[in-house]
């Protein structure tokens, strides 16, 4: 009896010892550099924050006995205040991973920080294929989408059903100056022709003077090379002004189920977009929705659903390697397919982009939908071989020629 007693004894005690162990240990730090309060909040903001928190709690909220923190900085759309952040995060409160960005001059700001510091950083609101292309390093990973699939995915059906003459309204900086060139070039390739483009301003509120020349140029199709609050302003106003009714289409490059939602399918019906995730694909997608709705009452775009993909796929790595180390945890992740709600067997290549299927999206008019958040009908899935850069093509410095 006295035998057992002792091991009854012995057992709690290492229990015990294991448990003050673990709360000993430091916390893993996962750091979201957002966009809360500018014109990409909707798309990533409190909702990309709200996923990877679901992400931790799924995984168990723990990982080799730390119990796993996620910190959020607001970089207000600012590239200066991103790094600033990213520097801070790592340096000062012991961030081991960054995911998100938001947007891609915030993004190719962040990324510097965490090359230098040899961090992983995982990229989902941001588009520009530099993240994965010149600005590409050993623990950077692309996972949502970029200017090239989005050129690729849009411009080549547009131009294979006769709309075959372009013009682009630009967001000057990174992301939209990638995104015009990527899709002309997909254009060009295909038989049509660019009939010119005009650089606005980031945060645009008054699109007139854009719009009337594209209206001038009578191009079949106005590609939109911008994204968040200016896509939707540019939309709602090409309607104000009738260009669509006189027969110019227009073709939004980077589009989200929110900012459809915000111009309304009366206005919205008949677009043609490109998206790497919508919440009503399939019964996985469907009951992760379910479960994000409950707290923040929007279905999730794909930059969101990417935050919930990629931090479950970090902590699954970090697990399997039994370590934080960046070099190990890599590795793994490159090593293992990615099976989830987002994508299925999605796979991250040496130059960090991650390839996975891309979809072509009508949306659709007010009559076919059943209800808020019911806007799109599938047209095409693109496999992600077809959709993203070839390898052959990567100018990564690691992918080796």
């Amino acid at each position: 009896m006295r035998r057992v007693l002792a091991g009854v004894l012995a057992c709690a005690f290492a229990i015990s010892a294991n448990a003050s162990l673990a709360q000993d240990k430091p916390p893993l730090k996962l750091g979201g550099i957002l966009d809360m309060s500018s014109l990409y909040a909707d798309i990533t903001g409190s909702g990309s924050e709200t996923a990877a928190k679901m992400a931790v709690e799924d995984f168990g909220g723990e990982v080799l006995g730390r119990k796993v923190e996620i910190v959020v900085g607001d970089h207000l759309n600012k590239a200066d205040l991103s790094a600033n952040i990213a520097r801070d995060m790592i340096d000062n409160q012991g961030v081991e991973m960054i995911f998100d960005v938001a947007a891609s001059a915030t993004a190719l700001a962040a990324a510097e920080i965490a090359k230098a510091r040899n961090k992983i950083i995982m990229f989902n609101g941001p588009g520009s294929i530099r993240l994965s292309n010149e600005a590409c390093g050993p623990y950077t990973v692309h996972y949502v989408f970029d200017t090239f699939a989005q050129a690729n995915v849009t411009g080549l059906a547009a131009v294979k059903s006769g709309l075959d003459t372009w013009f682009f309204l630009t967001a000057d900086y990174a992301f939209g100056q990638d995104l015009e060139k990527d899709t002309s070039n997909v254009v060009v390739k295909s038989g049509g022709k660019v009939l010119g483009s005009v650089r606005h301003p980031i945060n645009t509120s008054d699109f007139s003077s854009f719009l009337l020349q594209a209206q001038a140029s009578k191009a079949k199709v106005i590609g939109l090379a911008n994204a968040g609050g200016d896509t939707i302003n540019a939309i709602k106003q090409a309607a104000e002004f009738g260009l669509t009714k006189s027969g110019q289409k227009l073709s939004p490059l980077l589009a989200f189920v929110t900012d459809i939602d915000s111009v309304g399918l009366e206005t919205a019906q008949g677009l043609l977009l490109a998206e790497a995730f919508y919440w009503d694909l399939n019964d996985d997608s469907r009951a992760f929705t379910k479960r994000f709705m409950e707290r923040t009452k929007r279905v999730p775009t794909s930059a969101q659903a990417g935050v919930y993909s990629s931090v479950t796929h970090y902590l699954k790595a970090v697990k399997a390697a039994g370590t934080t180390d960046p070099a190990a945890v890599m590795k793994v992740m490159k090593e293992t397919p990615i099976n989830d709600m987002f994508t299925k067997n999605g796979k991250i290549r040496e130059d960090g982009r991650m390839v996975h299927d891309m979809y072509l999206f009508e949306v659709k008019k007010p009559s076919e939908s059943k209800g808020r958040w019911d806007d799109y009908k599938l047209v095409a899935t693109v496999p992600g071989d077809q959709a993203f850069q070839p390898l052959s093509e990567s100018r990564c410095p690691l992918v080796k020629k």
